[in-house]
């Protein structure tokens, strides 16, 4: 980013906490926080790199000329609000082919729209405007940013009949205090299937997506209602997706109701039961209504894929976590999901419980896919010395999004599962 508030403003967290820019006005009595840990990795060569080969280092120096010469709050959210749908835009044409590459990176990668976000979020984040800003109104700018640079506010299925709805959500990389380099295939997958149509056996269905953060706190705070309510019952089909396991696809058949404390992209930890409205009628496990047996017997691509049973509960009466590899057994306390007990298992779990609690749970498929995890070439395992990219690390993410988009296929031409 070009702009000098912001290139100072990152020189260091210490400096920044302890000199902050006086502000004027009645409506500027906090000061700007500092960014959060997520978006202080920006500064990394990795990230850097990302940005500038993609081209997305574009955008963010753009809205960051653009938010310094709002003079009202009500322009600020003009400039985010636009800017934000323009983000998501770029990402998914990007993807899909459309406009200009930008770079030498391929297409198909889902991190320069990660850390261009990032950019921006800092900038509205670390913004001391002459006219001042409220906590309240910065948290509104930077929800407006999140909601509408994931595609959560771009969702437009068609009207009427003639064309069938499918809604897959994905997930940001993480993890990336172990290797920066990561990518996430469920993000990537997102991208590259947003607006497109899958012929099925009873029509063209068009595919609307979304991306979720890595985050307890997002979740906590309904995230994944907010955005799903509105069009649970518009839908025809929804999978939820994130990265899962080694060399393999998992349909998950039970997702359960607990948090396991594994760190986030702030890297903050809960260990609790899901949060959720209505605690009292909270079940302890949800389960998948996707045509799993039809979509594990079909050939779908180089990546086997499973019906995953397996939880771990503390079983009714007992103290103690056990694996249950065929599911749960009645009366239990959940530990884990089929997909473990991070946010894959919670976006899982909160996506089918919406949809049970909407009455749908027999009239909708709906459930989690988790994906191989992305690796990289054979001689580029080293966060340290690795390249960013390799030929052999486009093809699995290539090959992981092609399967996606086949599993959509073979669950839309199948019953539900109830």
């Amino acid at each position: 980013m070009n702009s000098i508030r912001v290139r100072i403003g990152v020189l260091g967290l210490a400096l920044l906490a302890g000199l902050s820019a006086p502000t004027t006005g009645a409506a500027a009595a906090e000061t700007a926080p500092a960014p959060t840990v997520e978006e202080q990795r920006l500064d990394r060569a990795v990230p850097q790199e990302i940005l500038r080969r993609s081209g997305f280092d574009a955008p963010a120096t753009k809205f960051a000329r653009d938010l310094d010469a709002a003079h009202s709050y009500a322009q600020a959210r003009r400039v985010v609000l636009r800017e934000g749908r323009a983000l998501w835009r770029l990402a998914v044409d990007r993807a899909q082919g459309r406009g200009p590459a930008g770079g030498d990176l391929s297409r198909d990668d889902d991190r320069p729209l990660y850390w261009a976000r990032l950019s921006m979020t800092r900038e509205v984040r670390t913004w001391e405007p002459a006219f001042g800003l409220s906590d309240a109104r910065r948290a509104a700018l930077l929800d407006l940013l999140e909601r509408t640079s994931r595609g959560q506010t771009d969702i437009r299925h068609p009207h009427g009949d003639g064309v069938r709805r499918i809604l897959v959500t994905g997930f940001d990389p993480f993890t990336l205090d172990r290797d920066i380099r990561i990518s996430n295939p469920s993000g990537a997958t997102a991208l590259a299937l947003d607006g497109t149509v899958i012929e099925t056996a009873d029509g063209p269905a068009r595919v609307e997506t979304a991306l979720f953060p890595v985050r307890w706190r997002d979740f906590t705070d309904g995230t994944v209602e907010r955005t799903l309510r509105p069009y649970l019952r518009q839908v025809d089909l929804f999978t939820t997706v994130s990265q899962g396991r080694v060399g393999r696809f998992d349909i998950e058949r039970t997702n359960g109701a607990w948090r396991g404390g594994f760190g986030d992209n702030e890297n903050v930890g809960r260990t609790e039961t899901i949060p959720v409205a209505d605690p009292a009628s909270q079940p302890q496990w949800t389960t998948t209504t996707l045509p799993y047996a039809d979509i594990v017997a079909a050939d779908t691509g180089r990546f086997p894929v499973y019906d995953n049973t397996s939880v771990t509960e503390i079983p009714a009466g007992g103290t103690q976590a056990v694996v249950r590899p065929d599911g749960p057994t009645p009366g239990s306390t959940a530990r884990a999901g089929g997909g473990g007990d991070y946010l894959s298992n919670e976006i899982a779990y909160r996506a089918t419980l919406l949809r049970d609690r909407l009455g749908l749970h027999g009239s909708l498929p709906g459930g989690h896919v988790h994906t191989p995890v992305l690796q990289f070439g054979a001689g580029n395992t080293d966060p340290a010395t690795g390249s960013v990219t390799d030929p052999e690390f486009v093809r699995n993410r290539l090959d992981i999004i092609a399967q996606v988009r086949t599993i959509l296929k073979v669950a839309a031409d199948s019953p539900v599962t109830s």
